[in-house]
């Protein structure tokens, strides 16, 4: 596994271990394999279900979907950061200018809601160890430290709200309000009763 250092983000976790967040760049492929392990994170997905159209997607479950990542990964602009506790990869945030996630241009409760140009944090997958940890809030500070390093000056999330009782961690692949809440986010629009849009502004970092 890599143990790259520079770029990150440090974190608490909720052991009171420290959670570096870091992009996902091509020497840190490895690590994102093993996190997401031999099914890729969730039945082949990849993390490309909002990237790539519906067709595309299905077709290319399993192998098509990674070697997509792949090529994301590789192209210079990484698309998502990874929580490492220590040098193990523990956590993922997929994110990028909203425009890149083809499938929220069709979706029908996630429609923009103003001018405002944003960033999406679409997805998180976090590994069974970890879980409950606050491997989801620092992921999501680290998102936003990494979106505002490229300019962005807003982040957008799409949490799902539980209905009743707690939600199977397999449903909360878009995460909860509770954890967005946590990194400094506030729900700008409800379009469904369990589909807030969640946003926290950003600051260029200092120099």
């Amino acid at each position: 596994m890599s143990a790259a250092k520079g770029g990150g983000a440090g974190r608490q976790g909720a052991a009171g271990k420290r959670l570096r967040v870091e992009p996902a760049t091509p020497e840190r492929w490895d690590d994102l394999v093993l996190l997401f392990g031999p099914r890729g994170a969730c039945a082949g997905c990849w993390c490309m279900w909002w990237r790539r159209p519906a067709r595309a997607w299905s077709a290319g479950k399993g192998a098509g979907n990674r070697r997509a990542l792949r090529r994301l990964v590789d192209s210079g602009t990484p698309p998502g950061v990874i929580a490492y506790d220590g040098a193990e990869p523990v956590g993922w945030c997929a994110l990028a200018p909203r425009e890149e996630f083809v499938r929220l241009a069709s979706a029908r409760t996630l429609k923009p809601i103003d001018e405002t140009p944003v960033w999406s944090v679409t997805c998180f997958f976090v590994a069974r160890t970890h879980r409950r940890r606050g491997v989801t809030v620092a992921l999501l500070n680290g998102a936003a430290d990494f979106a505002a390093r490229r300019g962005a000056t807003m982040l957008e999330g799409y949490p799902v709200e539980p209905r009743k009782g707690s939600m199977p961690d397999a449903f909360a692949w878009t995460g909860l309000p509770g954890a967005f809440e946590k990194a400094g986010f506030t729900e700008a629009a409800r379009p469904s009763p369990t589909r807030p849009i969640m946003r926290r502004a950003l600051r260029a970092p200092r120099r």
